[in-house]
């Protein structure tokens, strides 16, 4: 497969290190000083680009991507108030785009675990839930958005909480994450149910970013072929 990289920091290294093990072929790498080299030759060939950037740039690469007929692997995070925006750009424009808040396998696991185990404590109302997540002091976004898609999973279970606050639970229905940016931590998702008797701790660590970059390079194989908005539910079919 022809792939393109959309920044070039330790996670596109990561990527590129991996899509050359299993074969593939990198033909364009575009970082903050390149950008023009989206209308290139070389960028219009590739099959799929692996987008890891900023919240400030994503959107404008996708439809970069788009106007160029490449297909689109994104780990961005932070940008998710103009989803609705990109599904519809994609639809209608008969691209492919494929977004996940977190590529890793382990982790998308936890994500299947998280809502199973919110489900049975629905039953529970005398524990409250809690969220902490910490990560390197480089990441830019808080709470991560594998905080907020574990938040929404368990707000979707739980009757009794109804939305997410980054901080200290203002009101009952709250459920608060706090984020910690600390060190160069890969990733670190801790959720904690409480009574007054005891604590349920469920928590998920990375180890390095491989995890995350392996599972982006799955993922830009997975679109050979597909078209539409694609995620990690229909490529695991948990």
């Amino acid at each position: 497969m022809r792939i393109a990289l959309i920044g070039y920091g330790k996670m596109g290294k990561t990527i590129e290190c991996i899509a050359l093990e299993r074969g593939h072929t990198i033909v364009s790498v575009i970082d903050v000083d390149n950008r023009d080299d989206f209308d290139s030759e070389a960028f219009r060939s590739a099959e799929v680009a692996i987008e890891f950037t900023t919240p400030e740039t994503a959107v404008d690469n996708y439809y970069k991507c788009f106007a160029s007929g490449v297909a689109v692997v994104s780990g961005t995070t932070g940008w998710l108030s103009r989803l609705d925006e990109v599904k519809k750009a994609c639809t209608e424009g008969e691209h492919t785009f494929f977004y996940a808040s977190n590529f890793s396998i382990g982790v998308n696991i936890f994500f299947a675990l998280n809502k199973y185990l919110a489900k049975i404590m629905n039953k529970f109302p005398s524990y409250d839930v809690s969220m902490t997540e910490t990560h390197h002091i480089h990441k830019l976004d808080a709470p991560s958005g594998t905080a907020i898609t574990l938040a929404d999973g368990i707000i979707e279970e739980i009757d009794h909480k109804n939305r997410w606050v980054l901080g200290k639970a203002e009101q009952p229905g709250d459920l608060s994450i706090e984020a910690i940016r600390e060190g160069e931590v890969s990733g670190i998702h801790k959720i904690v149910y409480e009574s007054d008797v005891d604590y349920i701790r469920f928590e998920h660590e990375a180890k390095s970013r491989a995890g995350f970059a392996l599972g982006a390079v799955i993922a830009a194989e997975f679109t050979a072929g597909k078209k539409g908005f694609l995620g990690m539910d229909e490529m695991l079919t948990f």
